[in-house]
C-alpha cells in the first residue's frame, strides 16, 4: 500500500510543470535555428539513453512483447503528438501552444469510447463543451487572426489523448518499463529517418538547448512519476495546468507575448474544462502506470 502525501505530490508536480514549461521555451529558442525533426529526435534519443539503468536488470527477456502492434501504435501516437506540439511551439505564442496541448482531457472520453468501448462519464458533456468553446476563442476562426499552426496545436492535444488511451489498453498486459522502452525506441528510430534530409550541424548554443530539452524533460518526467505515486491523479492532476502559466510567463519574458482578451477567456474555459474532465476521468487515469503517463506532447 503506497503512502499518500498530496502536499508533497502537488509540490513535485509544480516543479515538474516548471521544467516542462522550460522545455517548451528551449524548444522555441532552438526552433529558430534547428529543424523540428532534429528537436524531436534528440528529445526521443535522450529519453532512451536515460532509460538504460532501468533496462539492464531485466535483460533482453524483459523487452520481449506479445503486443508489438499496440506498442508501435502507442509510440507513433506519442511521436506525432511531439511533432505537432513542437511545431506549434515554434509558430504560436508559448502559453497558447502549451494550452492547446493540454486540451487532451477533452478528447480522452471519446477516444476511449471508440477504442476501448468505455462509456462516457456522466456529466462530462458540459466540461467538454466549455473546453471546445475555449479552443474556438483561442483559434479565432473568421476574425482575421486564425493561424493554421493553432490547428496543429489542437492535434497535439488530440494525439496526446490517443497516447494516454493506448497506454491504458497496454497497461493491462505489459509492464511499465517495457511500454516506455518501446515508446522511446520507436520514436528514436522513426524520428531518425527524416534526419537524412534535414540534418544540419547545430551550433554550440543549439547543442546546449537540445541537451536542456532532453535532460529537463527526463527530470520532469521523474518528478511527474513520483508525484502521481504520492496522490491520486484526480486530486493533483489539475496542478499540471500550472505549466501553461509558467509557459505564458516565459513567453512574455523572452518574446514579449501578451494574449488578447479572447485568448485569455478561452484559456480560462479550457483550464476549467480540463480540471473538470480530469476529475471526472480520475478513476480511469489511475489505471495508467505513473511512469508511463506522458508529459506534454508525449
Amino acid at each position: 500500500m503506497r503512502r499518500e502525501d498530496p502536499r508533497l505530490a502537488a509540490t513535485l508536480l509544480l516543479a515538474s510543470s516548471a521544467l516542462f514549461a522550460s522545455v517548451a521555451a528551449a524548444i522555441k529558442l532552438a526552433a529558430a535555428s534547428v529543424p523540428n525533426e532534429m528537436i524531436v529526435f534528440f528529445r526521443s534519443f535522450v529519453g532512451l539513453v536515460a532509460l538504460i539503468p532501468w533496462l539492464v536488470p531485466g535483460g533482453l527477456e524483459g523487452l520481449r512483447t506479445d503486443h508489438p502492434r499496440q506498442q508501435v501504435t502507442r509510440a507513433l501516437a506519442g511521436l506525432c503528438a511531439m511533432y505537432c506540439f513542437f511545431y506549434a511551439i515554434g509558430h504560436l505564442p508559448l502559453g497558447e501552444a502549451t494550452l492547446l496541448n493540454y486540451s487532451s482531457p477533452l478528447f480522452i472520453p471519446f477516444i476511449a469510447r471508440m477504442w476501448l468501448g468505455e462509456p462516457i462519464p456522466p456529466g462530462i458533456g458540459w466540461a467538454v463543451g466549455a473546453g471546445f468553446v475555449g479552443i474556438t476563442l483561442i483559434l479565432k476562426p473568421g476574425l482575421g487572426f486564425f493561424s493554421p499552426a493553432a490547428i496543429v496545436g489542437v492535434c497535439s492535444g488530440m494525439l496526446t489523448a490517443t497516447a494516454m488511451v493506448s497506454i491504458r489498453g497496454l497497461a493491462r498486459h505489459e509492464p511499465t518499463t517495457r511500454i516506455v522502452f518501446y515508446f522511446c525506441a520507436v520514436c528514436s528510430a522513426a524520428s531518425a529517418l527524416p534526419l537524412w534530409w534535414v540534418w544540419q550541424t547545430p551550433s554550440p548554443a543549439a547543442v546546449a538547448l537540445l541537451l536542456v530539452i532532453g535532460v529537463f524533460a527526463t527530470y520532469g518526467q521523474l518528478l511527474l512519476t513520483r508525484a502521481y505515486a504520492l496522490a491520486p491523479a484526480a486530486r493533483i492532476g489539475p496542478v499540471t495546468y500550472s505549466s501553461v502559466v509558467f509557459a505564458a510567463l516565459l513567453g512574455w519574458a523572452f518574446w514579449g507575448e501578451v494574449p488578447d482578451a479572447l485568448s485569455v477567456l478561452g484559456a480560462i474555459l479550457v483550464f476549467a474544462a480540463g480540471v473538470l474532465a480530469t476529475r471526472a476521468l480520475g478513476p480511469r487515469i489511475e489505471e495508467v502506470p505513473e511512469e508511463a503517463i506522458p508529459e506534454a506532447g508525449v
